[in-house]
């Protein structure tokens, strides 16, 4: 993706027919799902399931066919393009007044059927079919209003974990049943699912979170304070310490190597080792919106309300590539599952970058 100068940086460009700005973006686009796409959602909470055609690569690459080729890899939703039935696409259950409506609200699953959606007044968040656009389950544990999700990878047959956060200043970690397609284990008992353990140790709301199944971590970062590791059964193991002005968490990603980035506020990056040592600090002229590390664990991929698209190193934060600039500030971006190609959102515009 970022050392192959012969490709284009900007492959193609979606506009939405909605005005509100695009503010999540994942891309499950495994050539074996029965609808690979990038399902995107609006801050309006419209979301569209972009079918994935696979055809990006250059000649001779996996993936390319001469007679493919000249398709775009991707096919905008015909029910939001076309305006027919894109009530289907609309969320319109009532979130709660002083949410910040960001890419932390929204979880897809790996298959791309469901999307999980947070910030309701009545303390719950909810499970909607992408195909049909109906409520298929309200999941209540928090005290207060649940302020974000994050997923795990996935397992065979789309068996993950999900975490909440809350302004309870909690986190409940949830198994998500791809069998089932639900929020715990037992489908018969699909309106009053168990978490499977409560994290504590914040005293304030909870921001952001990243949830790694392979090492069986959870991250968590509140409004202020420092971040904290727990184990997937609940045990806190210890806090991150940044720098004495990191101390607002904004961003998480953790990869399987066991290598955190935190972003802060005011554009503060570290880079932690999953046993709290600061391996690394940087800190970037913009406000950054979304983070993204590769699948390696190598590269971390970061934009924000400058418009530019930057790749690191991530061990050093090492600069790599920058992409040209777009017309708004970055929202959301996601890579393609075989990390040839980026996809990124900004004000009612959804791109692709290769």
């Amino acid at each position: 993706m970022f050392k192959d100068q012969m490709q284009q940086d900007v492959i193609m460009v979606l506009k939405f027919p909605s005005n509100s700005p695009v503010t999540h973006v994942a891309a499950n686009t495994l050539p074996h799902l029965t609808i690979p796409a990038v399902v995107t959602v609006t801050c309006s909470r419209l979301f569209a399931v972009n079918r994935w055609h696979n055809t990006v690569g250059l000649r001779g690459a996996p993936g390319y066919s001469l007679e493919q080729a000249h398709h775009l890899p991707i096919e905008m939703d015909t029910l939001v393009a076309n305006n027919t039935g894109s009530n289907k696409r609309q969320i319109t259950d009532l979130v709660d007044q002083s949410i910040q409506i960001t890419t932390h609200c929204f979880v897809v699953t790996a298959d791309n059927r469901y999307i999980l959606v947070c910030g309701f007044w009545d303390k719950s968040f909810r499970v909607y079919s992408s195909e049909t656009g109906k409520l298929t389950q309200i999941i209540f544990g928090h005290w207060d209003v649940v302020t974000c999700l994050a997923r795990s990878e996935s397992y065979i047959g789309g068996d993950c974990y999900i975490v909440s956060g809350s302004r309870d200043a909690t986190l409940l970690l949830w198994y998500w049943s791809g069998r089932h397609h639900i929020i715990g284990d037992n489908p018969n008992n699909g309106d009053y699912p168990a978490p499977r353990a409560v994290l504590t140790g914040h005293d304030q709301e909870v921001a952001c979170v990243s949830v790694c199944a392979e090492l069986g971590l959870v991250i968590s970062g509140a409004k202020e304070g420092p971040c904290l590791v727990h184990t997937i059964t609940g045990d806190l193991l210890r806090a991150l310490e940044g720098p004495d002005n990191y101390q607002c968490p904004r961003l998480i990603s953790v990869s399987s190597e066991g290598h955190c980035i935190i972003c802060y506020e005011r554009g503060c990056f570290c880079n932690f080792s999953i046993n709290g040592k600061l391996l690394a600090q940087m800190e970037v002229n913009d406000t950054t919106r979304a983070i993204l590390l590769s699948s390696d664990g190598h590269n971390l991929v970061t934009g924000g309300d400058n418009g530019v698209v930057e790749v690191w190193q991530a061990c050093d934060f090492r600069q790599l590539y920058i992409y040209p600039g777009c017309d708004a500030g970055i929202r959301a971006m996601d890579l393609s599952h075989d990390q040839r190609s980026g996809l990124g959102s900004f004000m009612g515009l959804f791109y692709l970058r290769g």
